[in-house]
C-alpha cells in the first residue's frame, strides 16, 4: 500500500461500491477498501480483494482508524419474529459477522467504528438518518464505536413526511425514495443516486446497499478531531 500520501489512514472494510469511503475521503482521509467481491465501482484511494476480517486482523494496526459494515443479511429484522422459521436457511447462508469484525478490530488497539441496521447486534452508541443531513432517504442506522472513539448523538429532526410508495395496497407520496427493492414505487436507480448522494456507480444492488456519504463525512470529521486529540496528548 502507498505510504507518500500523509493523510490520516482509514480502512473500509466490507467496502462495496464505497458510500461509507466517500464520506470518510471528504472528511480528510486516506481510505483503502476491502471486499471479498470485486467492486469495479470502488471510488477509494485503493481496493484489495480479500476476506475483510482476516485483513483486519493481520493489517489493521497499519490503519490510523477502521471502519466497518458486515452485510446485514441475517443481522437484522429478518431473522426474528414471525419471520425468523423462514429465515433459518437465511443464517446459514449469510453467517453473522459483527461479533468477529468487532473481535478483529478490537484486536488492532486502534479506534474504530461498526456500522449495521437496527435488528442487528451492533452496539447502538449513536442513530444516523437522512433526514439529519437534508436526504431525498431515511435510511436508519446505527453506529458502535470503539477503541477509545466517541462521537455525540446529533439531533434527529422530525420527519417531513412519508416515504414514497404503495404500502397495503395504497399509494403515499412522500419527500422520501424507498431506497430498496424494485416496484411498488421504489427508487430507481437516478433517484437513489440524488438521494444518498452517490454519482459514480449505477448499479442497482450497490447503491441500495451503499451508505450516503454524509454519514461518514459526519462521523470522519469527528475522527479527525478525536486524532488530532490523541496526537496532542
Amino acid at each position: 500500500m502507498r505510504r507518500l500520501d500523509r493523510r490520516p489512514r482509514l480502512l473500509d472494510a466490507f467496502c462495496c461500491i464505497g458510500g461509507g469511503t466517500r464520506g470518510y475521503q471528504e472528511a480528510g482521509f486516506y481510505v483503502v477498501g476491502v471486499d471479498i467481491n470485486p467492486q469495479p465501482d470502488y471510488c477509494g484511494d485503493e481496493f484489495i480483494q480479500g476476506d475483510a476480517i482476516e485483513f483486519i486482523r493481520e493489517h489493521g494496526a497499519w490503519f490510523d482508524v477502521g471502519h466497518g459494515s458486515p452485510p446485514c443479511q441475517g443481522e437484522g429484522a429478518p431473522t426474528k419474529g414471525t419471520n425468523k422459521a423462514r429465515n433459518v436457511e437465511v443464517g446459514r447462508v449469510h453467517p453473522r459477522l459483527i461479533g468477529p469484525t468487532r473481535e478483529a478490530f478490537q484486536s488492532t488497539g486502534r479506534p474504530y467504528v461498526i456500522e449495521n441496521v437496527a435488528g442487528s447486534t451492533v452496539r447502538k452508541d449513536m442513530r444516523l438518518c437522512g433526514e439529519m443531513f437534508g436526504l431525498g432517504v431515511l435510511m436508519h442506522r446505527y453506529f458502535e464505536f470503539g477503541g477509545g472513539l466517541w462521537v455525540p448523538q446529533p439531533h434527529h429532526p422530525k420527519h417531513r413526511g412519508r416515504v414514497r410508495g404503495w404500502r397495503h395496497g395504497e399509494y403515499f407520496d412522500g419527500p422520501y425514495v424507498a431506497a430498496y427493492g424494485k416496484g411498488g414505487g421504489k427508487a430507481t436507480v437516478e433517484e437513489m443516486q440524488s438521494a444518498k448522494g452517490i454519482d459514480w456507480s449505477s448499479d442497482h444492488f450497490a447503491l441500495r446497499e451503499a451508505l450516503p456519504p454524509a454519514y461518514t463525512r459526519f462521523i470522519g470529521e469527528q475522527l479527525m478531531a478525536h486524532l488530532r486529540q490523541e496526537a496532542a496528548a
